[in-house]
């Protein structure tokens, strides 16, 4: 009977990261506009080989962290603890959040975001087949021995040197096994392969990459952003672009309507659905973005079935149609052209709404509310316009089962 496995990762990042010189630990500085520990998980999670990732980062970065994935959408897709003093208590605490039902454990530095896919499935197998096995490249340079003084005492032999990288890869029970006596003897490793050393575990090399640098110095920022740009892989599919705009009349006897919000006033917006401008424009930026017309095409006012529709609900049609594409709304940016009534202190209300539809963090969708100086329709209180632009980026390709 073949053998079944099942994988999970520990992410590590729970370090400070002082030999960075910021004050920001060097996990959450950016890379090509992204932080390096969402570099990182995307990675991993693109894969499509684990059951379970926890993400392990410092205890007083918890909120912070939290937000980033929330920000990212990715808060559903990974198990967030709070590291401990060291590397290797981290991964002890991360440890004890898998699954028990998982066969394999992976341990990957949440600040080496350059590692392949490939290179991950092959450390994986490796771990199959012999039970443990570490991403590794062969040292290239002379190496030499020094004294206190630090002159040469000798030059050591290279030919069967190794530097070990991440991932690091164990079945569950070796590596608890692992943990629990390093704890016995007070045993502080540098890696995973040092503490299954000590249980007289077995430990093949995988052959790494020159290009899976762990990020330490400032001098490594710049090197990665380098080898990022020249990587195929991260420039994936182009984001989308749409412009959305919409304008009604205002009349007596109609709601006004903005955001899916009823706002007090003497006059109403004029239209077949409840003419909420302000959804409407979004939708038609949606809609533009992919290519799929505007949000008369989709909702033609010659359709009864449509009459005094709630635009919100319009909106969650068309973002069923966005996410049938693929897509995702990674940011939103809107513009209410009014000279009354006062739209500023409805805006909250309409940004939990439209982000509830689209089913996007708070940081993603931006109302912005001016006049026109009593210039034009909108100043002479004819009407009220609105633009909206968005920005759509790829659903990533991934699923972790729980």
């Amino acid at each position: 009977m073949t053998q079944e496995y099942s994988a999970a990762a520990i992410i590590t990042a729970g370090g400070l990261g002082h030999r960075m010189g910021s004050d920001t630990p060097k996990q959450y500085l950016t890379l090509h506009g992204c932080p390096i520990i969402i570099h990182t998980l995307n990675i991993f999670l693109a894969t499509k080989l684990f059951k379970q990732l926890v993400l392990v980062a410092p205890k007083d970065h918890l909120i912070q962290t939290r937000d980033l994935l929330s920000d990212y959408q990715l808060e559903s897709c990974c198990d967030l603890v709070a590291g401990g003093a060291t590397r290797q208590d981290s991964v002890g605490i991360g440890l004890q959040q898998i699954n028990p039902r998982i066969t394999h454990v992976a341990v990957h530095d949440g600040v080496r975001p350059l590692v392949t896919p490939q290179i991950i499935k092959n450390c994986l197998q490796a771990a199959y087949t012999s039970g443990a096995a570490v991403t590794a490249i062969p040292v290239k340079d002379t190496l030499k021995l020094s004294s206190d003084s630090h002159s040469i005492v000798k030059t050591v032999e290279r030919d069967h040197l190794w530097r070990a990288q991440t991932p690091q890869v164990a079945a569950a029970s070796l590596l608890r096994s692992a943990y629990k006596e390093a704890l016995r003897l007070n045993f502080s490793g540098t890696d995973e392969a040092s503490l299954l050393e000590l249980i007289d575990c077995q430990v093949v090399l995988v052959q790494g990459s020159e290009s899976n640098i762990k990020i330490t110095i400032p001098e490594d920022i710049p090197m990665a952003e380098t080898m990022l740009s020249s990587q195929k892989t991260i420039s994936g599919p182009v984001p989308r672009i749409g412009h959305g705009y919409d304008a009604h009349q205002l009349v007596p006897g109609r709601p006004l309507i903005l955001g899916g919000v009823n706002i007090p006033h003497s006059t109403g917006l004029l239209g077949h659905s409840d003419a909420d401008v302000l959804t409407h424009a979004l939708c038609d930026a949606i809609l533009g973005a992919l290519g799929k017309g505007d949000i008369g095409r989709h909702f033609p006012d010659s359709d009864e079935s449509y009459r005094n529709a709630d635009s919100l609900k319009l909106l969650g049609i068309v973002m069923k149609i966005c996410r049938d594409q693929n897509y995702q709304i990674s940011n939103a940016d809107i513009t209410v052209i009014a000279q009354q009534p006062r739209i500023e202190p409805h805006l909250e209300e309409m940004k939990n709404n439209l982000c509830r539809v689209c089913n996007a963090p708070q940081t993603v969708i931006n109302i912005k509310a001016t006049t026109t100086e009593k210039m034009g329709f909108t100043g002479r209180e004819e009407g009220i316009s609105c633009h909206a632009v968005v920005l759509l980026n790829r659903i990533p390709e991934y699923t972790v089962c729980s």
